[in-house]
């Protein structure tokens, strides 16, 4: 047998609980891995308290997508993977587990030097920058503000914002600026008179707003700025985006992403284990905690504990 946490119904992470499973197999073109690590994302606590809406709970709802680990079995019409092999995977079902089964697809291949929590730290958030950026087609030349850059969505977004050649502005408290400026971006504290210190940061003029806070301020702050209001996006307020002419990412929006929006954040896991492994990337990982306290780790989460918040079975 195996062990999941689940929930039976929607509210504080008290619902949390730890299953017995039968250790799950592999069906073709599946590959099962034993996990060493799951990343706790914002989302697996909106999902939990029903503050993001879902189906109706008709049996116990497992949680979690990303995570690493190692392979303990392969289905048949898999290749290029073996048992043994260390490896990072996203877009699971139930990643909070101590094994868990998931097309092969969904694998990748762990480089020397990655941790596993590093490895489980990747999959939303970088993917959510990754796909945000190319969607907005940010490079050289660009001026970029991002709201909530000391966040784990913040940081990435910096870094390959940086990476492609943009000037990146990035909203956050004072208490982290230095993690910021270490990314590459200029820190603006958030509050009152944000809109002046923002012009001030950026004489030439600021082309293109991430919105990873979901505040008034952020939203409203960017549409002022940004001329062109098909470059500023939110990733948090969805459903709010078509009434201020914006785009959105996900984040509660009632138009999925698209074909080549989950390309792009497929793609985005390979390439930051790539950078990682060249130590051109930088992870900040928070608390661990073990995967029966599932519970403490959401409160940390909801909490804005600094960091990558992990789990580890």
């Amino acid at each position: 047998m195996s062990v999941a946490i689940a929930y039976t119904e929607f509210g504080g992470p008290e619902v949390l609980r730890e299953i017995d499973i039968p250790t799950p197999e592999p069906r073709p073109g599946e590959v099962a891995v034993r996990v060493e690590a799951a990343g706790v994302n914002p989302i697996d606590a909106k999902l939990r308290s029903g503050r993001r809406p879902s189906a109706a709970i008709t049996e116990p709802r497992r949680v979690g997508s990303d995570g690493a680990g190692i392979v303990t079995a392969v289905g048949a019409d898999v290749d290029g993977v073996r048992v043994g092999d260390a490896v990072v995977f996203s877009g699971a079902s139930g990643a909070y587990a101590t094994d868990v089964t998931l097309p092969a697809a969904r694998l990748h291949r762990r480089p020397p030097g990655v941790s596993a929590a590093e490895g489980a730290a990747i999959g939303i958030p970088v993917g959510t920058a990754y796909q945000s950026l190319r969607s907005l087609s940010v490079g050289a030349g660009d001026t970029l503000v991002v709201h909530a850059g000391s966040g784990s969505v913040g940081q990435a977004v910096i870094q390959y914002a940086v990476l492609w050649g943009a000037t990146v502005i990035a909203t956050s408290s004072e208490r982290r600026f230095d993690r910021v400026r270490a990314l590459g971006a200029t820190p603006i504290v958030y509050g009152e008179g944000l809109v002046d210190r923002l012009r001030d940061a950026a004489p030439g003029g600021i082309t293109v707003a991430i919105d990873a806070a979901g505040t008034d301020e952020a939203l409203q702050t960017s549409v002022q700025l940004v001329a062109d209001r098909d470059r500023v996006a939110t990733l948090v307020r969805g459903k709010d985006a078509a009434g201020l002419g914006i785009r959105a990412f996900s984040g509660g929006s009632p138009m999925p992403l698209t074909a080549q929006q989950q390309t792009w954040r497929d793609e985005a896991v390979p390439v930051t284990l790539a950078l990682l492994a060249a130590g051109r990337f930088s992870l900040e990982l928070g608390p661990s905690f073990p995967l029966a306290d599932a519970a403490d780790a959401h409160r940390a989460v909801e909490s804005g504990v600094d960091g990558k918040v992990t789990l580890v079975p």
